[in-house]
C-alpha cells in the first residue's frame, strides 16, 4: 500500500495522459483505477483509519484531531482511540512508515513508524525502539514535520524544505525495505508531502515538478513489488482543489441567536478594559523567550484551560458560552448541539434535536455568494455515522472553492491569507499485481473498500462489519480472487493498552499552520 496524501484524480489522470507520470501511466495501463470517494468531512484523521480498517468513523472511533468532551475541552486523537482492527494488524508480519494517525507506536509483528500528529523525535515514535536509532543515524536532522508558518511568505524556500522532507520519508521507506528483507505480509507507506505542499502552493508549474518526484518514488516500489510478485496499491485518502473564501460558520451560529460568545465581565472584563487579550499575552511571552509551548509543557492542561477561559479572545472552545448557546461547530466542520445528555452546560433537550437540525441545515444551505451559489454543504451525522450515538450531529462543510472555519470572527467569510487549496472528496487508487487486470476502470470506489479488496485479493478474511465492499472489478477474471467468494471474520473491538499523555503542542502549531485548526 503507496499512500500519497491529498493526490486528486484528475491531475493524475490529465498528467498520466499527458505522458508527465510514466510510473502512474502504467499504473493505469497494466493494472486498474479510478477515482476514490473519501470520507465526510474529507480530511486526513477521518480517512486514512478508513483505508487502513474498512470502516467509516462510527466505527473506528476517530473523528477529527481533536476528541471533543462533554466539558467542551479537548485532546489530541492518536492510535489508541482507534477501535477497529487495521490491516497491518491482520496481514503480518507488516511494515507501517509515515502513516497518520499510528501516535504511539504499537507493537507488531514487523516495525513502524509514526507519521502526523507524532508530538516530536524526543518521543517513541518506531517499533522496535532501536529503530529510531537507527533512522536518526543513517537519515541526520531527519524531520517529522515542518514549521508551516515560517514559511507563509517564503515560497521558494518552502517548496525545497517540502522536496528534503519528500527525500528523507523515501530513505525511511529503504530502511524499512531492508529491515523487512523477503519474509513480509503488508507494507504500508505514506508521503504526506503532496497535501502540505498543495495548501500552500496552488501553482500547476510547480505542483507537476512536485508530481514527478512522486512518480518517481511510485517506479522504485512498483519495482520493489515485481520482485516480490506482490499486489500493489497506490491510494490517496482525499482529493484537492484551489481555495477562494473562508466561512466561518460559527458567526453564522452567533448571527442567528444560536451561539454567544462569553462576555468580558469579572477576570475577563478587567482584563479586556487593560487591552488584555490571549494574542497580546502570547506575543510578550514570545518576546522574553518564553513560548506558549513551554508554558503547557510545563503546566498541567487542566490549568491551562481554566486559565485561558479567563482571557479574552476568539477561540470556538474558550470563549463560547455554553450556558445560552444552542448549537457550535468544532473541528472540520463537526457541528454538535448543545444538548442536556452529551455536555455539561447543555441547554437543549434531546427531543429537539431533530427539528434544530432541520433548522441549521436550512441555515447553511442558505448562505450563498454573491452569484447566488450555495457555500456551504451540510450532512446529517446520523446519516453518515449510524451506529454511533456520540457522532457529530452535522457536518458544516465548504462548497468548491469555498472552505469552512471555526474560528470566531465578526464576519461571515474572510480572506484565505497564505491558504491556496485545500480538500476535495476525490482521491486516487491505482491497483497493479499478480492478481489485477489490465486497463481496468474502478467506478464508484471509496476509501472503506481499499482494506477489504487488499484482504480478499490475497486470500485473507475480511471482518464481517467491514462498511467497504470488494472491488471485484479490480481483479483478472481468471485470477482466484475474481472467483470466490468473500470469506468473512468475526472481530472484536481493537483494545489498545495504555493511556497516551504526551504534549501535542508542536503538533497544534503544524496544524494550525496548515490550516486544520484555529
Amino acid at each position: 500500500m503507496l499512500g500519497f496524501d491529498g493526490v486528486p484524480w484528475r491531475l493524475i489522470e490529465q498528467w498520466s495522459d499527458e505522458g508527465e507520470l510514466p510510473n502512474f501511466a502504467r499504473m493505469r495501463e497494466e493494472g486498474a483505477s479510478g477515482v476514490l470517494e473519501s470520507t465526510q468531512p474529507a480530511t486526513t484523521p477521518l480517512a486514512w483509519p478508513s483505508i487502513a480498517t474498512g470502516v467509516w468513523p462510527d466505527k473506528h472511533g476517530v473523528y477529527g484531531f481533536q476528541n471533543l468532551s462533554s466539558d467542551y475541552t479537548h485532546e489530541m486523537y492518536t492510535s489508541h482511540d482507534i477501535e477497529q482492527p487495521t490491516l497491518w494488524e491482520q496481514v503480518p508480519p507488516a511494515h507501517v512508515g509515515n502513516v497518520p494517525m499510528t501516535y504511539p507506536p504499537q507493537e507488531i509483528d514487523g516495525t513502524m513508524v509514526t507519521g502526523m500528529m507524532t508530538p516530536s523525535k524526543e518521543k517513541e515514535y518506531t517499533h522496535p525502539p532501536e529503530l529510531k536509532d537507527e533512522i536518526e543515524s543513517q537519515i541526520p536532522n531527519y524531520d517529522i514535520s515542518l514549521d508551516y508558518p515560517k514559511y507563509a511568505d517564503r515560497l521558494d524556500e518552502f517548496e525545497g524544505a517540502v522536496d528534503d522532507m519528500l527525500e528523507k520519508r523515501r530513505e525511511v521507506m529503504r530502511l524499512q525495505m531492508a529491515e523487512a528483507g523477503d519474509d513480509w505480509g503488508l507494507f504500508f507507506f505514506v508521503f504526506t508531502a503532496p497535501d502540505r505542499f498543495q495548501h500552500l502552493i496552488w501553482d500547476m508549474d510547480r505542483l507537476l515538478n512536485h508530481y514527478k518526484k512522486l512518480d518517481d518514488i511510485l517506479g522504485e516500489v512498483m519495482e520493489y513489488t515485481d520482485e516480490h510478485d506482490a499486489d500493489l496499491y497506490t491510494v490517496s485518502d482525499h482529493g484537492f482543489g484551489p481555495l477562494e473564501e473562508l466561512v466561518y460558520v460559527n458567526h453564522i451560529l452567533e448571527q442567528d441567536g444560536y451561539l454567544y460568545q462569553e462576555e468580558n465581565e469579572g477576570t475577563r472584563g478587567a482584563l479586556s478594559s487593560l487591552g488584555i487579550s490571549r494574542d497580546r499575552i502570547t506575543d510578550a511571552l514570545d518576546r522574553v523567550g518564553i513560548s506558549e509551548e513551554k508554558i503547557v509543557d510545563t503546566l498541567p492542561r487542566s490549568l491551562v484551560d481554566r486559565v485561558a477561559e479567563q482571557i479574552p479572545g476568539d477561540h470556538a472552545l474558550y470563549d463560547v458560552d455554553y450556558d445560552q448557546t444552542v448549537a457550535f461547530v468544532h473541528g472540520a466542520g463537526c457541528l454538535y448541539i448543545n444538548d442536556t445528555e452529551r455536555f455539561e452546560k447543555g441547554v437543549v433537550e434531546p427531543s429537539q434535536i431533530p427539528e434544530l437540525k432541520t433548522e441549521l441545515t436550512d441555515l447553511f444551505e442558505s448562505v450563498t455568494d454573491d452569484d447566488g451559489e450555495p457555500m456551504l454543504n451540510v450532512f446529517d451525522g446520523d446519516e453518515l455515522f449510524p451506529t454511533d450515538n456520540e457522532s457529530p450531529d452535522l457536518i458544516v462543510n465548504g462548497r468548491g472553492v469555498y472552505e469552512s472555519r471555526n474560528g470566531l470572527t465578526d464576519q461571515a467569510t474572510g480572506d484565505t491569507g497564505t491558504y491556496a487549496a485545500s480538500h476535495g472528496k476525490d482521491g486516487i487508487i491505482l491497483c497493479r499485481g499478480p492478481s489485477i487486470d489490465h486497463g481496468a476502470t474502478l467506478r464508484g470506489a471509496r476509501v472503506v473498500d481499499v482494506a477489504p479488496t487488499l484482504l480478499h485479493g490475497i486470500g485473507e478474511p475480511v471482518p464481517e462489519n467491514a462498511d467497504g465492499r470488494v472491488l471485484f472489478d479490480a481483479f483478472d477474471e481468471e485470477a482466484t480472487p475474481a472467483t470466490t467468494k468473500v470469506e468473512r471474520t468475526g472481530v472484536a473491538k481493537a483494545e489498545r493498552e495504555g493511556d497516551v499523555d504526551d504534549d501535542f503542542d508542536d503538533v497544534e502549531d503544524r496544524l494550525k499552520g496548515l490550516g486544520y485548526m484555529e
